[in-house]
């Protein structure tokens, strides 16, 4: 929806967001001009709202763990020893400690590296690897400031701000100016909380959203490039930086986001303060009970077409994925394959014939061919040059015809697949990977597996056993900064 600039510049959302990301860190600050139901938030943090930021961090940590020794990640980390500086925060699983700034950078990029981190469609983004290593940064080197419950207070400011940017400024702003909100809306979003959780006031923590809206950045087509973990990182980086600075009196606007060519305009035609500040409709009015977290190690619009092919696998017999039962689908045994698919994916997931394991991740065809093979794909080491170089793979890839759909399902979570066998029989199956679990118990048990499995193999079996245990002992047994003892 295009807007006037008189119409941004009345609505005051820079200074209604800081206000809100107060009232979540300091549940008595005043909130007035946000509408009464947003800016509640209980002095007593919900179990569930405790529940949700535990399992963001076993999810997150788990993911960065199993990016050591990636390239992208041993590339950035040289590079950031070799500036140096003051040692004071931990760099996730490794002995390495960085200045807190240089850390959250490098936390960042390596949460993002696999792309196996979770997801909230309210940004069309990933929240957990923007807001988390800030917030790890803080608790670490101000542990009397920010305690375990400002940490869950300020994750959530975050994690809210960030999902509220969405809701203001997309769908054009992913899909219409190519930005990535992980990057771009990331960085406010962190920059929010921070401040929000080192105690800054409203109109301090809205100087902080400003000088975090002059340093975001993060584009969509460099996606399948090293530079898309580097939007999460720079997210990170940006935003604990813009609250530093605003704790020491560092001004930007505290109108940046609504001003005439402030972030609002250059980053979007859409504008939607009334859809930014009301409450989300689930049991907690908060984002972070739709946070989505990701089993396949691919793009996360990809999940509904493996699924969905899964189940056609299933239906036609071919069942299970893995083990001495396991049986492939034979390519000739294969006529037809249909992906059905709204037309937004197609600017984010369609590498038509990939090359390596990171382009494999952005390939709808190579995904649905992959699951219909019966190809682990929530197992790291298949996303390899070697799966792209599969005969077998590729001609069922060149058999999925993919239908895009204008407005058929603007976010991208949806899918349907058919799949028509040589002997007449057809499989049929649609799934939407835009639901969060309702169950959060039968959550922590497949994040504790997917976490395990993914430390297992880094950091040995011990270790990995700990980090869980750690993880959810936060605030009753351990500490945040305590978990560093699992890596070094």
């Amino acid at each position: 929806m295009s807007v006037s600039a008189a119409t941004r510049q009345k609505s005051g959302i820079t200074l209604s967001l800081a206000r809100l990301a107060v009232s979540y860190v300091n549940p008595s600050a005043s909130a007035s001009t946000v509408n009464a139901s947003a800016s509640t938030f209980p002095a007593s943090l919900h179990p569930d709202v405790v529940t949700l930021t535990k399992q963001c961090m076993l999810d997150t940590l788990a993911v960065t763990i199993a990016a050591n020794g990636d390239p992208l990640v041993d590339i950035l980390q040289d590079d950031l020893v070799e500036q140096g500086g003051s040692a004071t925060a931990s760099v996730w699983g490794s002995k390495l400690r960085l200045p807190a700034l240089s850390a959250a950078l490098l936390n960042g990029t390596k949460s993002h590296a696999l792309d196996y981190d979770d997801v909230n469609f309210a940004i069309l983004g990933h929240p957990s690897v923007a807001c988390l290593p800030p917030m790890y940064a803080l608790a670490e080197t101000r542990p009397h400031v920010v305690t375990w419950d400002k940490f869950v207070r300020g994750f959530v400011a975050s994690y809210e701000i960030m999902c509220r940017l969405g809701m203001l400024l997309e769908p054009d702003h992913y899909d219409g100016r190519g930005f990535h909100a992980t990057g771009t809306l990331g960085a406010l979003g962190a920059a929010a909380g921070s401040a929000a959780a080192l105690g800054l006031g409203e109109v301090e923590t809205a100087h902080a959203i400003g000088n975090a809206a002059a340093q975001a950045g993060g584009l969509k087509g460099l996606f399948g490039t090293h530079c898309k973990p580097l939007h999460a990182g720079r997210a990170a980086y940006n935003g604990l930086s813009a609250a530093r600075l605003a704790e020491r009196g560092f001004q930007s606007r505290v109108d940046a986001i609504e001003c005439d060519q402030g972030f609002a305009s250059a980053h979007s035609s859409d504008f939607h303060p009334d859809r930014c500040l009301a409450t989300p409709n689930n049991d907690l009015g908060l984002h972070l009970r739709d946070n989505l977290f990701k089993y396949h190690a691919s793009c996360y619009l990809t999940h509904a077409p493996i699924e969905s092919a899964l189940k056609c696998r299933s239906q036609l017999g071919y069942t299970p994925l893995v083990g001495p039962s396991a049986k492939p689908i034979g390519v000739d045994e294969i006529a037809k394959i249909k992906l059905v698919i709204d037309e937004t994916t197609s600017r984010v997931c369609n590498i038509p014939k990939p090359t390596t394991g990171l382009e494999a991740k952005f390939s709808l065809r190579l995904t649905v061919a992959a699951a219909l093979r019966g190809v682990d794909t929530s197992r790291l080491d298949v996303w390899t040059s070697s799966l792209c170089e599969d005969p077998a793979l590729i001609a069922l890839r060149d058999k999925v015809e993919i239908d895009f759909r204008k407005g058929w399902d603007p976010a991208g979570s949806k899918a349907e697949v058919e799949v028509e066998l040589t002997d007449g029989r057809v499989a049929q199956a649609a799934h939407d990977s835009s639901k969060a679990a309702e169950n959060l118990e039968e959550q922590w048990a497949r994040l504790e597996a997917k976490a395990t499995g993914l430390v297992q193999p880094v950091l040995g079996e011990d270790k990995a056993a700990k980090l869980v245990e750690m993880v959810k002992g936060l605030g009753t047994k351990y500490e945040v900064a305590d978990l560093k003892t699992v890596w070094e």
